[in-house]
């Protein structure tokens, strides 16, 4: 039963990554979206990840960068994914991921009226643009960027989509189980529903979370053992 992988972002200190990678998590992400209150700058980042250890991927957040952006940061932090996460088109990211050869992801912001074919030919469209491509990252559409933390119509998410997407957009320690049995995603991601405050980690909602969502997959297995 493969076991669902959790990202938590928006990193800005050395402790949080710490009590992040005891706890468990698979991915840890650096927002450079400068109007972010979770930004880090490039240098900052470096240091954060001088203190993540091997095989937990570090993972860049960007909104609309340029190429010289993504090169400046990736130059100077090694981070080994991308996420875009404004308004990118396939050729946009396919440049930015290209310029640094760095595998990336691509946020999906569903909307209420959004289909199962918008999905699907989202993801058709960046996979075609760059073999770098690795994933789409679904969250809610607000009128922002960088993630709402508000929860969008989980029903919207194509089957056969699902098993390779990363869920994000208002996972919480309370519904993370529903929301991984529901939708089994391959990863989620979660950045303010695990926070004490802005860009400041709460240990114990991160362990709770992580084991919300080791509680779903345990739900799931035994669900298929019964089939």
């Amino acid at each position: 039963m493969p076991r669902t992988r959790i990202k938590i972002c928006g990193l800005t200190r050395v402790e949080d990554i710490q009590a992040v990678v005891a706890a468990g998590a698979d991915a840890i992400g650096f927002v450079f979206y400068p109007k972010s209150p979770r930004y880090v700058t490039p240098e900052q980042a470096a240091a954060l990840i001088a203190a993540v250890p091997p095989y937990v991927t570090t993972v860049g957040l960007f909104v609309n960068a340029t190429v010289e952006d993504v090169r400046a940061t990736k130059a100077v932090a090694p981070l080994s994914l991308l996420q875009f996460h404004g308004d990118e088109t396939p050729e946009h990211s396919a440049a930015l991921a290209g310029a640094v050869n760095t595998p990336f992801t691509q946020v999906f912001r569903v909307k209420p009226d959004t289909s199962f074919e918008d999905l699907l030919e989202y993801e058709q469209r960046y996979r075609a643009a760059s073999p770098l491509f690795s994933s789409l990252l679904l969250d809610t559409y607000v009128d922002a960027y960088g993630g709402a933390g508000k929860v969008f119509d989980w029903s919207l998410i194509p089957k056969e989509l699902a098993p390779r997407v990363v869920f994000s957009g208002g996972l919480s320690v309370q519904n993370a189980t529903d929301a991984v049995v529901r939708v089994r995603p391959y990863a989620v991601d979660i950045s303010s529903g695990v926070e004490a405050s802005k860009g400041i980690k709460d240990a114990s909602l991160v362990r709770a979370f992580i084991a919300a969502v080791q509680d779903a997959d345990a739900i799931i297995a035994r669900g298929n053992n019964h089939e």
